[in-house]
């Protein structure tokens, strides 16, 4: 299997891509395939004694930033190292490819340079995130889209279905739908025939669900529209991050505190680990034509050796196919 790796995108660019590259080829048996400006990339590897004797490295001589228009990888910036990546997966010279680099730029060259699965309407951005159960669920649209149908919500929820199931390994997925209560008629337009539409359809719909819910783990794959999505998203990572950063300092501000998190340690580390997004990477642009993978902007290289693992268990997994015969 070969998987295309946006070298360059990133806040810790070259060096913890490729080094994270580096550690998933020798643990996951992939070859990988190094987009980005090569002088720097060998000079990057040479200077941590990192081996890349055996990547592959494309040049591009040109760097989407994470501020910039989401169309540079159309037009502005051809030759970036996210646009010559995108082009070489369509071209069929890798299997996938990963970028932890401008979320926008990835979904629109996702979009219209691999292009899409046969009768997807829109894909979407799916991250994958813990809950206090030890388990994960799958956000579907958490940015992408702004603007939803109820078709296109359907599909969402069969294409993170799908996911689930083949890379998340969880039987029967159970899918919700967000919204501002529990019970049928509740929402706005959007909701009420989003609802009927997955009431109607063989997936394991569990019906409405809150966002207070969400970290308890109601559901496997909770589907709304973008704009919805990338406001759960962005206060779910931010209360996170502030209750770690809270507990840490209620341990740290005394002697005896500090004696009582000595005693609990092996738990504090535990529930740390269940919210750390190291352990998963990233998220898949879901209803491209061909797996393409984000991983998160300030990836280092465990979060990126993760990213390129969910990456091969989208391709073993079939994903891909599975969503097209589901839609088809």
């Amino acid at each position: 299997m070969k998987i295309i790796v946006d070298a360059m995108g990133g806040d810790n660019a070259p060096l913890e891509i490729v080094k994270g590259s580096a550690e998933a080829a020798a643990e996951y048996n992939v070859d990988i395939i190094l987009v980005g400006d090569k002088v720097r990339i060998e000079k990057t590897a040479a200077d941590n004694s990192i081996d890349i004797s055996k990547m592959e490295i494309f040049h591009a001589s040109e760097v989407i930033a994470t501020d910039e228009d989401a169309d540079s990888v159309l037009k502005k910036k051809p030759d970036s190292s996210l646009s010559v990546g995108m082009k070489l997966l369509a071209e069929g010279k890798g299997d996938a490819i990963v970028s932890a680099g401008n979320s926008g730029a990835i979904c629109v060259g996702g979009t219209l340079i691999v292009k899409r699965i046969k009768k997807v309407k829109r894909p979407a951005f799916a991250p994958v995130l813990p809950h206090f159960g030890g388990g994960y669920f799958m956000l579907i649209d958490a940015g992408a889209n702004l603007e939803s149908r109820p078709e296109m919500l359907m599909q969402y929820a069969v294409m993170a279905s799908a996911y689930m199931e083949k890379v998340m390994k969880i039987n029967k997925p159970r899918v919700g739908l967000a919204n501002v209560g529990t019970e049928e008629h509740k929402g706005l337009e959007l909701q009420h025939n989003t609802y009927a539409l997955l009431k109607d359809s063989d997936l394991n719909f569990v019906g409405n669900v809150e966002a207070r819910d969400l970290p308890y783990g109601v559901c496997d794959v909770c589907v709304c529209d973008g704009f919805t999505g990338n406001m759960i998203l962005k206060t779910y990572e931010g209360v996170a991050k502030a209750l770690l950063k809270k507990v840490k300092g209620l341990f740290t501000k005394s002697f005896k505190n500090k004696i009582a998190a000595g005693l609990i340690m092996s738990d504090l580390k535990a529930m740390a680990k269940e919210f750390d997004y190291d352990e998963v990477g990233g998220a898949p642009i879901m209803g491209t034509a061909k797996p393409v993978f984000k991983a998160h902007g300030s990836s280092k290289a465990k979060t990126f050796k993760n990213a390129i693992r969910l990456t091969k268990d989208y391709v073993d997994g079939n994903v891909i196919s599975e969503i097209s015969k589901a839609i088809g």
